[in-house]
């Protein structure tokens, strides 16, 4: 029996160590994003919900991380958190998020600036706004000097550089243009 137990454990053990060498080996999105970190969401983990992209979906995962957050990253040289990057649809319905959400096809990414940072999300929105081609920036709530979060998205072609403003008025968001 104790050489079964020990068996059993030793293969447990096994498997433990090869799945956190899988995900430390994991493909990362771009220099600064892992796979774990664009994918992670804890109402996915509680919900039991798999959030993995297709390939496409992981192609422009991989063009927005480049286009939009590296060069983010390069020029405020100091970590920017991803509150929420790619969203299955499955799981984005979880959250109500919009039916249109450029989450789910890998082409949007929710940012924050560090809280022990020095800098805002208003530098970060307004250097984003100065400085890269966009299809959608958002200014998420916070107040008029500074969102607590900033919502960014980019395609390969046809960008819109939309730039909006979101509040809750009774209740609802509404996305109004940014002035």
């Amino acid at each position: 029996m104790g050489n079964l137990r020990s068996k059993y454990i030793d293969e447990e053990w096994n498997n433990l160590e090869s799945e956190i060498l899988n995900k430390k080996n994991m493909e990362r999105i771009s220099k600064h994003i892992s796979y774990e970190e664009a994918t992670h969401s804890d109402t996915a983990i509680k919900k039991g919900i798999t959030n993995s992209p297709e390939p496409t979906q992981l192609a422009r995962m991989k063009d927005t991380a480049n286009e939009i957050f590296e060069p983010l990253r390069e020029y405020f040289n100091e970590p920017i958190y991803i509150n929420s990057f790619f969203r299955c649809i499955t799981l984005n319905s979880v959250i109500g998020g919009s039916s249109t959400s450029q989450h789910c096809s890998g082409e949007a990414m929710d940012i924050r600036i560090g809280y022990n940072s020095d800098k805002t999300n208003a530098e970060l929105f307004n250097w984003i706004k100065d400085n890269l081609e966009f299809d959608q920036l958002i200014w998420e709530f916070g107040n008029d000097d500074n969102p607590n979060w900033i919502h960014i998205s980019y395609r390969r072609e046809n960008n819109r550089n939309q730039i909006l403003k979101a509040k809750r008025i009774d209740g609802k968001v509404r996305y109004n243009p940014f002035i």
